[in-house]
């Protein structure tokens, strides 16, 4: 049997491929029920007591971060699948796969949803706490009520019950798509999760919610559209409402622009370690400090990079980083690593062959899920700075320390700056940080600590 994806244009196979990663990891990342026992007598002995202790906040907190890390990575998934097949002129082949992962994204996302609301409803204690600003994170004043509101939306219920129902009227042959590697996975997932499926759309029904507009939107739109728009609709709407206001203008392009990142590229080397962030990204809500997120950036092509093997470039003169987003540890082209407003780039004190040495053992990891739990003691799923942590920890004379932060080892993106500069790293450049400017020796270094000071100002 032909594999479906191989007959689609590459931009929907990537945008498909992508997005099954994203959600075959946040569903991994998901506790059952009985293994949270912990975590419901904590919040039941808090609401006893009628507050949290200081150690009970900190894992709080960092269940809750899990939690929106998980929600804006699915959010963004469901409106990256939508944005491209919502006009409705994708490939007619491609219609059912994309759904497919759209819908077990949304299913994934409301399970999770559900969870948290139930208990917060419960338990008042709760719900004020999480509705706590966090300066330290930037997590704004009552984040979770419009999480709470969101949810319970009747609009957005409707249109899970839509889904729902374009789901069941096609389940066969969404089913028959199982065979492909790519999709394979996700109908499994939209099997085990029937059963939600199915209660949840009885819930929606019951609550009374207006099937006579329902039908009109039915008539009235081809079943296609009326999905994925509503989908995508909904992402978007909820992705606006924890948007971050007044950062940047919406549609503003990123500061690191193709000839600042060219600029950029003459200067890095294979081995160096860029450092970057988004503006208005979601994550900087709920990750420490000014700067989230780490790559590794690999060189020019295999070529000029013994280091590299076998790995070949879609463009000659492409540029490679090693990367662990939310669909997992991928290469990519500097066109997707770079599009970012601010970077800093640090370059390990290590020789030639340590260097190749680190390459080459952060390689390994090449192909492994997205670590929504943030937790390092394990290998078999990394987040962006643990690439880096098993690359370069233990070459001499590059040492990190894990942080226990609610009972789980990770390293945030600043504490592995505080932990790299202290071990010999060296500041090469900055851009992003005081317009669409490269800077680089003293420049950089007080913009650099500049960018750190904002993160602590309210």
């Amino acid at each position: 049997m032909m594999s479906c994806c191989n007959q689609i244009d590459e931009e929907t196979h990537h945008s498909m491929t992508a997005g099954a990663s994203t959600v075959l990891a946040a569903a991994a990342a998901l506790p059952e029920i009985e293994g949270l026992e912990r975590e419901i007598a904590t919040v039941e002995a808090a609401s006893a007591r009628g507050y949290f202790l200081p150690d009970e906040e900190e894992w709080l907190k960092l269940r809750y971060s899990q939690y929106l890390t998980l929600r804006a990575s699915l959010l963004a998934t469901i409106e990256e699948i939508g944005g491209q097949a919502g006009d409705g002129l994708v490939q007619s082949n491609a219609r059912l796969p994309l759904f497919s992962i759209a819908f077990a994204a949304a299913c994934i996302l409301l399970r999770c949803n559900r969870f948290i609301v139930d208990l917060a409803a419960q338990h008042p204690v709760l719900w004020k706490k999480l509705d706590e600003v966090d300066e330290v994170s930037g997590i704004p004043r009552k984040s979770f009520t419009t999480i709470y509101e969101a949810f319970t939306s009747p609009w957005n219920q409707l249109r899970f019950l839509n889904a729902a129902d374009h789901y069941i009227r096609h389940r066969d042959e969404i089913f028959s798509l199982a065979g492909d590697p790519s999709l394979g996975p996700i109908i499994d997932l939209l099997k085990f999760e029937e059963p939600f499926i199915v209660r949840r759309r009885r819930e929606v029904l019951k609550r009374r919610i207006s099937y006579r507009w329902f039908s009109f939107l039915r008539r009235h739109r081809s079943a296609w559209k009326n999905v994925m728009r509503g989908m995508f609709e909904v992402s978007g709407r909820a992705i606006a409402e924890l948007h971050q206001p007044g950062i940047k203008p919406l549609g503003a392009p990123k500061r690191i622009h193709r000839s600042l990142q060219h600029q950029i590229l003459e200067l890095s080397k294979p081995g160096d370690v860029f450092v970057t962030r988004h503006d208005d990204a979601l994550s900087n809500w709920f990750l420490p400090g000014f700067w989230p997120h780490a790559a590794l950036f690999l060189g020019k092509n295999s070529s000029r990079n013994p280091e590299l093997g076998e790995l070949m470039p879609f463009h000659p003169d492409d540029s490679w980083f090693l990367e662990s987003k939310k669909d997992g540890v991928k290469i990519r082209s500097y066109r997707e690593t770079l599009d970012v407003d601010a970077l800093i780039v640090l370059r390990p004190p290590l020789s030639e062959p340590e260097l190749q040495r680190g390459i080459q053992r952060a390689l390994t990891h090449l192909g492994k899920p997205y670590d929504f739990l943030f937790d390092f003691r394990t290998a078999d799923r990394l987040v962006c700075t643990e690439v880096i942590y098993r690359g370069y920890h233990g070459i001499d004379p590059i040492r990190f320390e894990l942080r226990e932060v609610g009972g789980r080892l990770c390293l945030p993106a600043e504490e592995f700056l505080d932990q790299a500069l202290a071990c010999g790293f060296e500041l090469i450049l900055t851009a992003g940080l005081e317009g669409d400017h490269l800077l680089t020796g003293p420049d950089a270094e007080n913009a650099f600590h500049t960018s750190r000071g904002k993160a602590k100002a309210p």
